[in-house]
């Protein structure tokens, strides 16, 4: 009886060992452990994720940057986002007054809502405009985040003209596969922003997300949207004008 016992239990923790073994190779799966156990040692510092990431970024993104003769880290940065390719595109530069480069794209692994911007809380929508890096999280429940500084002057400045006062908040471009409202790159992608962020310095990122790639597509706006939706489109166009459409 006793030796039925232990072979159970035995059996059990392998199940429980290959169970645990298939969630942590997952990007949710990795990141939730990893959540824990930051808990548990009380938190990261930005340096210290860059000890801990810097390293494999930068094997996996020097080379990159040599390829458009911009040194790593940049100078400055700017990630944009194009809802209806679900791309990330980086690009560089190594002086303000240097040429922007694009360096890589990432595909976003996951985003709620559809084209058109973020109005209200709880509306699931990744915000549309112009932004920068708020804040580098490096205690995100989604492995590494990098919060956007929506609502900015322009969202707050149309809710309060429309009457509108809960608009949302912690607007992050980070890791795993999943998010509602944020844009999620899965955790190594994660890591290269991240890091390429915190080595450059969050004031030197600037974020643009776009519903699509207005130096190839007219701007439009839907029946229905908002009266100021064409300004909005209008400024991300003059922001996207700035940087070159093919690497």
């Amino acid at each position: 009886m006793t030796r039925r016992i232990t072979l159970t239990t035995f059996v059990l923790l392998l199940l429980l060992a290959a169970s645990a073994a298939i969630v942590l190779r997952t990007e949710q799966g990795y990141a939730a452990a990893s959540y824990a156990w930051l808990k548990l040692r009380g938190g990261y510092s930005v340096d210290e994720r860059i000890r801990m990431h810097s390293g494999a970024v930068e094997r996996r993104l020097k080379a990159k940057f040599a390829a458009v003769a911009v040194p790593y880290p940049p100078a400055q940065l700017a990630y944009i986002a194009f809802k209806d390719t679900a791309e990330l595109q980086v690009y560089a530069r190594a002086s303000p007054s240097a040429e922007w480069r694009r360096v890589h794209t990432y595909p976003i692994l996951g985003m709620s809502g559809d084209l058109g911007p973020k109005l209200r809380q709880g509306d699931m929508q990744v915000p549309e405009g112009i932004y920068r890096a708020e804040f580098l999280n490096a205690n995100s429940r989604f492995h590494l985040s990098i919060r956007l500084n929506y609502p900015n002057e322009f969202d707050r400045a149309q809710a309060r003209a429309e009457g509108r006062t809960e608009l949302g908040s912690d607007i992050m471009i980070h890791g795993t596969a999943a998010s509602i409202g944020c844009l999620a790159m899965g955790n190594q992608a994660a890591e290269d922003l991240f890091i390429l962020a915190a080595l450059s310095g969050k004031e030197q990122v600037e974020i643009v997300v776009a519903p699509t790639d207005f130096r190839r597509q007219p701007v439009r706006t839907p029946d229905g949207t908002p009266a100021w939706l064409s300004a909005l489109y209008g400024n991300i166009k003059a922001a996207l004008s700035r940087f070159p459409s093919e690497a």
